[in-house]
């Protein structure tokens, strides 16, 4: 077995691992690169040929796993995508909305570069390309071994990261003896809200495990919880908004689940939020549709009925909807994407109120290293948004404890299930995170451990 590692190699974007094994070749996720020079690095070639590839997994359906896949299928591949159902779904939403930007973006590009006498610019995919792929998914059930290629087996479990991610089990043979590989895929932390806790592999020979947040702790939930209720009454008496970038597809739903709570225990009042984000609103819809997905809770909480103790719920639609909102100068929730400001509604909205004292700015994920989200969070005074400098006078909250992945002890937690000694390659990480993890796992455990360079190739023995 050749493993060649082609994202989220020191970075935590652009998850993609590319595997050959006798007669089979397969991708593990295929994902953009997200940050800075990342329009740059999803334009690159590919390093291999898509024709060739017979298989992708897909572990879960954030775009920085799953966001290449209508490129590689307009360059020629036509194998099997395999994923979960919930996957499936989400990933038709967030694919169909990537293309969205990428063709209003070539266009916008386009009349610009026409008026300066230069060549059209194309997008990266279109909508088609994205039809495309979803004819291409083969969607499987946690727990379920199947088999493809001669001599290749394959299981996803529970990951508990967003609703249907997995961490995938594949099983090769070498010569007389049967290896085994897992791709953790990203692992969620015990007591997230609506899904299951992420289930643990029993044995491997070799893991590929994300490392995002291992270098650092996350607050525990309830403290994390506190202090959003805390944010949200302080901005309130003062007069102000409460703006919460956040990722359409898993932490929007959380988010709206612990502010529910919140309000039936009376520890808000029955706020208003503004769910401006369409993908978001879509998403929320996936999400009640696989309950199959949540942990006792969740359900229990889901089959509720009584409205008149949740938050006042608005799902903003149209363009003029959301320029809108900024009328409303106090005592409102706003909720919109990207998660790392990097794009989407929420740079509006910060153009308009970052510079407003009474006003908070909520971060509740990762915020990668060339994202906007990230020059806020490292306290710059000035910011740039849609090519005006905006003062950011606005309380900004850093609230990791929502966060989707595991933190340091979390990982590690879910690493000592392992029996025997497994080789570790540590992905899907910063380069001083994923170094810093590395110590720890051989500190602690005594295993191999590898942090792979972009375009590393290791053979399996």
């Amino acid at each position: 077995m050749i493993i060649k590692f082609l994202g989220a190699a020191q970075e935590v974007t652009g998850s993609c691992f590319y595997l050959e094994h006798k007669d089979t070749k397969m991708l593990i996720d295929c994902g953009m690169f997200q940050g800075e020079d990342s329009q740059k690095a999803n334009r690159e070639v590919f390093s291999f040929n898509p024709e060739d590839i017979d298989c992708i997994f897909i572990t879960h359906a954030h775009l920085d796993h799953s966001g290449m896949l209508p490129k590689l299928v307009r360059e020629g591949f036509r194998g099997k995508v395999i994923t979960t159902s919930a996957t499936r779904d989400l990933i038709e939403l967030m694919l169909s909305d990537s293309a969205h930007i990428q063709e209003s973006d070539a266009e916008w590009q386009t009349r610009k570069a026409l008026r300066e006498g230069k060549e059209a610019v194309y997008p990266l995919y279109t909508s088609e390309d994205v039809r495309s792929s979803l004819r291409l998914i083969h969607t499987k059930k946690y727990n379920s071994v199947c088999r493809v290629g001669r001599s290749i087996r394959y299981r996803f479990l529970d990951a508990g990261h967003i609703l249907g991610s997995g961490t995938l089990e594949l099983w090769f043979r070498n010569s007389q003896a049967e290896k085994k590989i897992v791709f953790s895929g990203d692992i969620g932390k015990k007591g997230s809200p609506i899904v299951r806790d992420p289930s643990t592999p029993g044995d491997a020979d070799y893991v590929v495990m994300e490392s995002t947040y291992g270098n650092r702790l996350h607050k525990s939930l309830q403290e994390s919880v506190n202090e959003l209720a805390e944010a949200i009454s302080v901005t309130f008496r003062r007069g102000g908004n409460v703006f919460i970038p956040s990722f359409a597809v898993g932490r929007t739903q959380d988010l709206l689940y612990l502010l529910n709570g919140l309000v039936r225990e009376g520890r808000l009042p029955r706020v208003h939020v503004y769910l401006d984000s369409p993908l978001a609103e879509e998403a929320t819809k996936v999400y009640v549709a696989h309950p199959e997905c949540f942990d006792k809770e969740a359900r229990e909480l889901f089959s509720l009925n009584d409205v008149d103790d949740a938050v006042v719920l608005h799902f903003v639609q149209s363009v003029k909807e959301s320029m809108a909102i900024n009328k409303k100068k106090s005592g409102i929730i706003v909720i919109a994407g990207s998660g790392m400001c990097d794009g989407g509604r929420i740079r509006h909205h910060l153009k308009h109120n970052l510079w407003r004292k009474e006003c908070s700015l909520v971060f509740v994920g990762f915020q990668g290293k060339g994202t906007l989200g990230r020059e806020i969070v490292d306290r710059a005074r000035y910011v740039r948004i849609l090519g005006e400098k905006i003062a950011v006078k606005a309380s900004v909250y850093t609230i990791n404890g929502f966060s989707a992945h595991a933190d340091r002890d979390g990982l590690l937690e879910w690493l000592s299930a392992f029996r025997g000694s497994p080789e570790i390659f540590i992905v899907h990480g910063e380069q001083e995170a994923a170094r810093l993890f590395s110590k720890h796992v051989r500190k602690r455990f005594g295993f191999t451990t590898y942090v792979p360079e972009k375009h590393e190739i290791f053979s399996l023995q």
